[in-house]
């Protein structure tokens, strides 16, 4: 059982330019929500109650606002600031006391996962005893990602490489054991001066101790990290929500299906969002229970 996880939202959001000048981009919306419900929802479907998010220093106020302690979702969350970005791993170190002598599950925050069974996939696959387990998506341009080359039995993790055969990129989801910060404090910075997750990965990897999963065909990932991208995601959640009448990325639904928070908890949240779309389909389904 997965006990804790730390999502990502720092960063600079360099590459949406110029909306990130004026917020966070974790906080941009998908459609009709805020790009941090998706990510706290991956993990509430996989029944994680204790989260941190790691954020930019001065953004942790705006978090607060929009998701307090958790409390409203029958979880704990709680924060860290990230003064300078430092590459992925970072959030291991900056999460140690968090992850204590658990497993440390990351979630970039910037990354949308949607499909029916996949909560149920990533629960049967985060089960960790040692090492730790990347999944894995197929994608038409590997070049703009960390990709995993097979070769029979064996793993070779590559950085955005110009040149390769395979279509697996490593999404934003690592499961790492305990030794995770021990091991971040060997990497040296790359040339961009960050820490690097594939050279993370690439130590467990060495000692033959890295799982993969791919997540397969049905189930949709994002790397809404770009203009383009972001629509996509948009368009994604649109699409669905519009056919089957049902919401994508809800918190608050999903406290409610696992029996974390009560009605009163929900109704109270719901006057901030006032007469929106989302607070009048979440009204419709309270109704419905009584």
């Amino acid at each position: 059982m997965i006990k804790k996880a730390i999502i990502l939202a720092g960063g600079y959001g360099s590459r949406l330019n110029p909306v990130t000048q004026v917020t966070n981009k974790h906080l941009l919306p998908v459609f009709d929500k805020p790009m941090i419900y998706y990510s706290l929802s991956t993990l509430m479907e996989c029944n994680v109650k204790n989260i941190l998010i790691i954020t930019n220093v001065n953004e942790k106020s705006h978090y607060k606002k929009l998701l307090g302690n958790g409390e409203d979702f029958g979880i704990k969350i709680s924060y860290a600031e990230q003064v300078k970005p430092k590459g992925l791993p970072d959030a291991f170190i900056l999460g140690k006391k968090f992850i204590g002598k658990d497993k440390a599950l990351l979630l970039l925050g910037d990354n949308f996962f949607h499909g029916k069974s996949l909560a149920k996939f990533f629960k049967l696959n985060l089960n960790l005893k040692k090492g730790c387990r990347i999944f894995t998506y197929s994608v038409k341009n590997p070049h703009d990602y960390g990709v995993l080359e097979r070769k029979k039995n064996e793993f070779k993790i590559l950085e955005k490489p110009k040149i390769t055969k395979s279509k697996e990129a490593i999404v934003g989801i690592y499961m790492f054991d305990n030794t995770v910060v021990k091991n971040v404090n060997k990497l040296k910075p790359s040339k961009r001066s960050e820490l690097e997750i594939t050279d993370l990965i690439n130590i467990y990897n060495k000692n033959k101790q890295i799982r993969v999963s791919k997540i397969g065909s049905g189930n949709k990932w994002i790397d809404t990290g770009n203009p383009k991208n972001l629509l996509i995601a948009a368009n994604y959640v649109k699409t669905l929500q519009d056919r089957q009448n049902l919401m994508i990325g809800c918190p608050e639904e999903i406290a409610i299906k696992n029996k974390w928070t009560n009605k009163t908890k929900i109704l109270k949240r719901l006057k901030k969002y006032k007469n929106s779309n989302y607070s009048n389909y979440l009204k419709k389904k309270l109704n419905k229970k009584n």
